[in-house]
């Protein structure tokens, strides 16, 4: 089992909890942390965007990727989200058991 961290951007707080929350109760993800009010740059349709986001990060099994990002892709407000996983290398054993614990398995 390999656990991994996903950062997902999202238009603002509010819809960063809801697609947090569901993830949580869904098994898919352990615990979710939203970090609000960042400024985003990037280029979007031609054009460069300066905009305010926020952001999730979350706490998973890579196993459940596939599943996670359909998820988010289903509910989130943009085209194309921003939804990366990366594998988490080192981590305590107390928070891997506690992460395999709340998340289901395959």
């Amino acid at each position: 089992m390999k656990p991994i961290f996903l950062y997902v951007t999202c238009k603002d707080r509010d819809e960063a909890l809801s697609i947090g929350k569901l993830l949580v109760e869904e098994r898919l993800v352990a615990c979710a942390n939203v970090v609000e009010n960042i400024d985003s740059v990037y280029w979007w349709n031609g054009e460069v965007h300066t905009e305010k986001e926020a952001i999730l990060i979350m706490k998973s099994r890579q196993n459940l990727f596939t599943q996670i990002n359909e998820r988010i892709s289903s509910v989130h407000s943009y085209d194309t989200p921003c939804i990366v996983a990366m594998p988490i290398d080192y981590v305590s054993d107390t928070y891997l058991s506690w992460l395999i614990k709340e998340t289901k398995t395959l």
